[in-house]
């Protein structure tokens, strides 16, 4: 326990110090004395010199009013990656404020200028479908996969041959971190592998951002939406509530998951909705419209 105790505390230190250099790289940046920054900071000089000096603890809310008497993001005095070189922090600057529209058409230059992306034709013979449990990436996506000819892929199931076990045991043994890393590779291997292929992804892939734009550069995405009832019905007739066992709020917390989300799966290069619809109409529309998008009719012709 001594030993764990101490762990922690060297773990504690060596942040604090960092903390401290940053404080003081932004202020000399600033071209502020100490003083300055702490009469701007509303605290005590002697608190400054103690947080610059890495022996002295400081509330988040501290942080904050030194970090606008630097002029700068609380991110920036923590040690976000985004502001680690003079490079990262103009990138920040140029990006700051702007439309989600504009940061898409930012990104996808970046996809561009660093080949992350394979070549328009390999991206639309690979069909991933992302979206909540039970909107239908399974069932849909088997029957998509059919039609075109193309193999399927339950990307849960590769994530669970790469791990060697089920994803219950992947969660409860290793945590969240490592199922992520496993994820990944499931991904990266299924793209080496397959050059035309349709994909159900795990409703949670968006939770990463790498491996989530891994998927959008290799993979034309279709987000197949459902209403939250929709949702909830599927997932308890396949006898199913992960994610939201033992809540008793379960809608509610579907709801927020979907809430959280929405913004992410709304990335994708297509939506189409499943609501209101059987099987049969939903395949139907599926299938019409990912191949007008896509071209597939001329590649099957």
């Amino acid at each position: 326990m001594t030993e764990l105790n101490t762990d922690a505390g060297a773990a504690k230190d060596s942040f604090l110090v960092a903390l401290g250099e940053r404080i003081r790289t932004v202020r000399a940046r600033r071209g502020l004395t100490r003083k300055e920054t702490a009469l701007a900071a509303d605290v005590s000089e002697r608190h400054l010199a103690n947080l610059e000096l890495g022996t002295g603890n400081a509330s988040i809310l501290v942080l904050n009013q030194v970090a606008q008497a630097l002029q700068c993001s609380l991110a920036e005095l923590l040690g976000d990656a985004t502001t680690s070189s003079p490079e990262w922090l103009m990138i920040r600057e140029l990006l700051e404020g702007r439309s989600e529209a504009d940061l898409h058409r930012a990104r996808q230059k970046l996809v561009e200028l660093f080949g992350s992306g394979g070549d328009k034709h390999s991206r639309q013979s690979r069909i991933a479908l992302v979206g909540l449990r039970g909107a239908g990436k399974s069932t849909l996506g088997r029957m998509l996969a059919e039609d075109l000819g193309f193999p399927f892929v339950e990307l849960s199931r590769e994530i669970e041959k790469v791990a060697g076990c089920s994803i219950v045991e992947i969660h409860s043994l290793y945590g969240t971190n490592a199922y992520r890393r496993y994820e990944r590779r499931a991904l990266e291997e299924t793209v080496q592998i397959y050059p035309e292929v349709v994909i159900a992804t795990p409703g949670g892939i968006v939770s990463d951002a790498a491996t989530f734009n891994l998927l959008l550069s290799h993979c034309y995405t279709v987000w197949l939406q459902a209403e939250p009832e929709d949702h909830m019905k599927r997932v308890v007739a396949q006898g199913d509530f992960r994610p939201m066992s033992g809540s008793r709020e379960a809608m509610d917390d579907l709801k927020r998951i979907l809430a959280g989300r929405a913004a992410f799966y709304a990335k994708a290069d297509l939506s189409y909705n499943t609501s209101g619809h059987s099987l049969e109409a939903s395949f139907a529309g599926l299938r019409t419209a990912v191949r007008d998008a896509v071209g597939l009719m001329d590649w099957t012709a």
